[in-house]
């Protein structure tokens, strides 16, 4: 069995798509299943709009055709809506290939808060076109219960659960030593960790009025806009690996104020590494902390900040730790494989074409 990942998502981007697509990658290939990722590395791109930092893939059928019969794959899974998945999805719907497909971000959203048309129209335009891309999958893979219900409530077809895990070694709370550069700050330390931009709605952590420090992980095109809106606030820039598991056990609480995302990897890091999480009651952190004492979620972010202060470090570690990697890839290579099995049904020539 090899499988072939098609997506627009990959290093050196940071963001939970590639995270999760890499530990995927590298797990299932230790356990005997190897994967192949095609990405816009091997292409000439041009620099997405407003995210110069994602360089998007520059290709059609013809390229994608050529790959295809080259790796010979036995499995196919076409993991973001952007050119490479729409690209491999037409060709796969001409060879009538079984293929599925994973619903990481809430484009509508997203959307939302970058045009000026009305929010509703924009978001059912935009949530058909996810649909119509969805369509023709096997298997649509989503990462919570409420995202799952969510896309059958839409329309979705076909939709599985797809858990995340986090790297338990790594993020840890014994690391906090190392962290001489935050371990100092003013306590207790607010830390949040992500992509810098309007749908993270991060001001809605930096205008809350909160004793010690705010330090903020990541960037994206938001930064410098903030960082000048809030001078009180530590803007450490993107870290990563061994760095950022450090900053993060320096934390007292980790703050997650998107309201939009489908998972958030980081709240696992956090809670691997001791943290415990302030946030909304979004989807996400209800699904992922669901009634465990290691988070305080309230629409008074506040609120949820100092209450996290009082929970068990030791209880959110445990929590984190039974969630890995290793689950995660051998849930992808199940929904895969069974969705091999399953002929794609032929469609019209108009369908085809869609």
């Amino acid at each position: 069995m090899k499988i072939l990942i098609v997506t627009d998502a990959w290093h050196p981007q940071v963001n939970g798509v590639v995270r999760t697509l890499g530990q995927v990658t590298q797990e299932a290939t230790q356990f005997g299943v190897p994967v192949e990722v095609l990405s816009p590395a091997e292409f000439r791109t041009v620099p997405m709009p407003s995210y110069p930092e994602i360089r998007l893939a520059l290709t059609g059928p013809g390229a994608m055709e050529r790959r295809l019969d080259a790796i010979q794959p036995n499995a196919i899974h076409i993991a973001t809506e952007g050119p490479l998945g729409h690209a491999m999805r037409r060709v796969c719907i001409r060879r009538a290939l079984p293929f599925t497909t994973s619903f990481h971000t809430r484009f509508p959203d997203y959307v939302a808060e970058r045009v000026t048309l009305a929010p509703k129209w924009s978001g059912d335009l935009t949530w058909a076109w996810l649909r119509r891309f969805h369509s023709q999958s096997a298997a649509v893979l989503a990462a919570t219960p409420t995202l799952v219900s969510e896309l059958e409530g839409r329309g979705f077809r076909n939709v599985k659960l797809w858990q995340r895990g986090v790297d338990a070694a790594l993020f840890h709370p014994e690391r906090k030593s190392l962290a001489a550069e935050f371990v100092n700050l003013p306590r207790p330390i607010f830390l949040t960790v992500g992509r810098i931009a309007v749908e993270k709605n991060l001001e809605e952590f930096l205008k809350l009025d909160l004793p010690g420090t705010k330090l903020v992980v990541g960037d994206g095109p938001a930064r410098a806009q903030l960082a000048k809106a809030y001078p009180d606030a530590v803007f450490a820039g993107a870290r990563h690996g061994v760095e950022l598991a450090d900053i993060y056990a320096a934390a007292d609480v980790f703050v997650f104020p998107s309201r939009t995302d489908t998972f958030g990897l980081v709240l696992l890091e956090a809670l691997a590494s001791g943290v415990p999480v302030a946030a909304f009651p979004a989807a996400a952190p209800r699904d992922v902390i669901g009634g465990a004492p290691v988070g305080r979620l309230d629409e008074n972010l506040k609120q949820a900040c100092l209450g996290a202060l009082e929970l068990d470090r030791a209880a959110c570690r445990d929590f984190a730790r039974g969630l890995t990697w290793e689950a995660t890839a051998r849930t992808f290579v199940k929904h895969v494989t069974e969705a091999t099995q399953k002929p794609r049904r032929r469609r019209d020539r108009g369908a085809a074409a869609a």
